[in-house]
């Protein structure tokens, strides 16, 4: 069983045991998330992708840590300005193990 969940702007495909990180959710190490944003389930081929059947439809899981995620750098650059400004940033992430698709 697999499904498709919306988290942080962002979609993600998630099976049971599977690993994500996803934006920075509230909660520590070992605590429990739902994920109340189903969008489509795949139930053995038998995919479900009515919204009124996937009104009570929840992804749970646990969080496995908090962190940052790979760094993006920005760069402003302006040609014969003698202007260069390098920057980078990290985005904070949570990692989450998928435990169970409840329809």
């Amino acid at each position: 069983m697999e499904a498709v969940i919306a988290t942080g702007g962002k979609q993600y495909r998630v099976a049971p045991g599977k690993v994500i990180a996803v934006e920075r959710l509230p909660g520590e190490k070992g605590s429990p998330v739902t994920f109340s944003s189903v969008l489509l389930v795949n139930r053995d081929g038998n995919v479900i992708a009515a919204p009124e059947a996937l009104r009570s439809a929840r992804v749970s899981g646990e969080v496995v840590g908090q962190g940052r995620g790979r760094k993006v750098s920005v760069v402003k650059f302006k040609r014969r300005k003698n202007y260069r400004r390098n920057r980078g940033h990290r985005q904070p992430v949570t990692t989450v193990r998928i435990t169970k698709i409840e329809v």
